[in-house]
């Protein structure tokens, strides 16, 4: 599809005009290298979400990196993380990157940014830490199950004491941080709803 590769090309111009790396912007996007490299060799085309944050990255208006883009039909799984502290939470998109290597990574500093994702994309699993400014990572669980009732939720938190609500909501994991490779397949290798290619 030429409109694709089109906005591939416009935005491998734009990045290295910005003199940015894949990984850099990768990094200031919050998600998964291989989000960025799919994007520019054509496989992949962002959401709406993801425009707005390549236009913020790239200081440049959304117009210009398309005119008109076709919903991705591509059936590659889709992981959210929620964490309100942007070194955790990038390294955090790093870690599930690397352990998680078929997977597309997304990484949001707040709940609503992640539920509006959420309703446009088909997301297997969500990382939400509980205590997040202003909002309960327990209730995005719940809007989100509302959203897709198959989604498996992971709530990470410093503390104990949620264990009884999320147990309560049929999370399908809990873990208490940091997060680590460990912790990671421990929960995936779990999955109450199990995700075809991410479990061994």
């Amino acid at each position: 599809m030429s409109d694709t590769y089109d906005f591939a090309n416009r935005l491998k111009e734009l990045r290295t005009a910005k003199g940015l790396t894949q990984r850099q912007l990768a990094d200031n996007m919050f998600v998964s290298n291989g989000t960025v490299a799919n994007w520019e060799t054509g496989k992949r085309l962002p959401d709406i979400n993801m425009l707005a944050r390549l236009s913020k990255c790239l200081d440049v208006d959304v117009y210009t990196l398309v005119n008109e883009l076709h919903p991705d039909t591509d059936e590659t799984v889709k992981i959210i993380i929620v964490e309100d502290v942007p070194l955790v939470l990038r390294g955090n998109v790093h870690m599930l990157e690397h352990e998680l290597p078929g997977a597309e990574i997304f990484g949001f500093s707040n709940g609503g940014e992640a539920l509006n994702f959420v309703r446009v994309n088909p997301v297997a699993v969500a990382f939400l830490d509980i205590e997040l400014p202003g909002e309960s990572g327990l209730n995005i669980g719940r809007t989100l199950k509302e959203l897709n009732p198959k989604i498996n939720i992971i709530y990470l938190t410093s503390h104990i004491e949620y264990i009884e609500d999320a147990v309560h909501d049929h999370c399908s994991g809990y873990i208490l941080k940091p997060l680590t490779p460990e912790r990671i397949r421990h929960e995936i290798d779990g999955l109450r709803y199990p995700v075809r290619g991410l479990n061994k």
